[in-house]
């Protein structure tokens, strides 16, 4: 995928807002069946928010790599404790980049 400019991240971030944190990294860390999920979440809904609990084993830009990196995602944006990815449906976008 090629990377994001300044205004698709842009468009991104804003679409992101409203979104929940659908997936939590935990004490466990990342592990391979929270791949599995986020890849699943990432399939499902293209532009997926991730909560990094304080007893996450990573700090939450070690984990933002780990995982888009894992997953073939983009990281969108790193805030506080909170990830954003982003990886386009091969088939069927969802999400129109300006």
């Amino acid at each position: 995928m090629n990377p994001l400019t300044g205004k698709q991240k842009r468009h991104l971030r804003a679409l992101g807002h409203a979104l929940d944190p659908v997936i939590r990294v935990g004490k466990a860390g990342v592990t391979d069946s929270l791949l599995a999920a986020v890849s699943q979440a990432l399939e499902d809904h293209e532009l997926v928010k991730i909560k990094i609990l304080e007893e996450s084993p990573q700090d939450q830009e070690q984990a933002a790599v780990m995982i888009a990196q894992a997953t073939q995602a983009t990281e969108v944006q790193v805030l506080g404790r909170t990830v954003l990815l982003y990886r386009p449906h091969p088939e069927k976008p969802k999400i129109t980049l300006p």
